[in-house]
């Protein structure tokens, strides 16, 4: 290893030349920022799971009958429908046997509990799921409460995880798409790389963008942000790592030119 990658400690990806700086430090520095960086995002997602969608979850189920349960494919219910159990910004859950379009939220997601299925509806359409074959599931207040109260922890716990496993393996994915593309390009453009520098910048570009739609989570969460306007941040922080990529490209370094030893303009014998 050349000594002036021991001396770079890149920190910051949140500029070009800051994201260029990755790719002439340390491997073990660039995981160490890419792991902050999920962790961020694990939080903005479980900020977000515990302010809008648990509330919602726990005040369906407080509005359960005492009895019911989904047995042969099928929900046994026990008290009066259509019924909206719960409803916030973002969730809504309700019952309609029937699925007869008699409950309309204005959740930017609404769930809906039939005689047969589930419907799921958002923004550009609506799916619809069997109830699972073969299985004996409560459907009651008296069931459900504990459990949630068991498990709620656990599940923001699996989510955290989840979130921030998933982002480093999108990142190391995505960075092995890349290198050989920006190691070319960077042939052709003079830049001081190796097949890892390459790699390390395509890693490191792909954080302003994680940075951006984490950001997004929270002020959609707030409410500054309604679906749609997520929806083009979601899309922004895709293209955005396109734009560090190349520009931060042109940060690296050009290869030193080299010259003949000794004195070029000196006489020959």
């Amino acid at each position: 290893m050349s000594a002036d990658v021991k001396s770079i400690f890149a920190w910051e990806p949140l500029t070009p030349r800051g994201v260029a700086a990755f790719a002439r430090a340390r491997m073990g520095n660039l995981l160490l920022v890419q792991i902050l960086v999920a962790l961020l995002g694990a939080a903005s997602v479980v900020w977000f799971v515990d302010d809008s969608v648990f509330p919602v979850i726990h005040g369906a189920i407080d509005n359960l009958p005492a009895a019911g349960q989904i047995r042969s494919a099928k929900l046994d219910w026990r008290g009066d429908e259509p019924k909206l159990l719960a409803e916030g910004r973002f969730l809504a859950l309700d019952v309609d046997l029937d699925h007869d379009d008699k409950m309309n939220s204005t959740a930017d997601i609404q769930v809906e509990f039939g005689q047969d299925t589930v419907w799921a509806s958002a923004l550009l359409g609506y799916t619809e799921f069997p109830y699972p074959a073969g299985y004996t599931l409560p459907f009651n207040r008296t069931e459900l409460k504990p459990l949630w109260g068991a498990w709620k922890a656990e599940i923001l716990f699996a989510a955290a995880v989840l979130t921030a496993g998933g982002l480093l393996a999108s990142w190391w994915t995505l960075a092995t798409l890349y290198f050989l593309p920006v190691w070319l390009l960077g042939y052709f453009v003079n830049r001081d790389l190796n097949l890892r520098r390459s790699w390390q910048l395509s890693g490191a570009a792909l954080l302003p963008g994680a940075l951006l739609i984490a950001s997004g989570i929270v002020l959609y969460d707030f409410g500054a942000l309604d679906l749609v306007q997520f929806g083009f941040i979601f899309g922004a922080h895709i293209i955005l790592g396109w734009i560090y990529l190349f520009v931060s490209l042109l940060f690296v370094p050009a290869i030193p030119a080299t010259l003949p030893d000794g004195n070029p303009f000196a006489p020959r014998n």
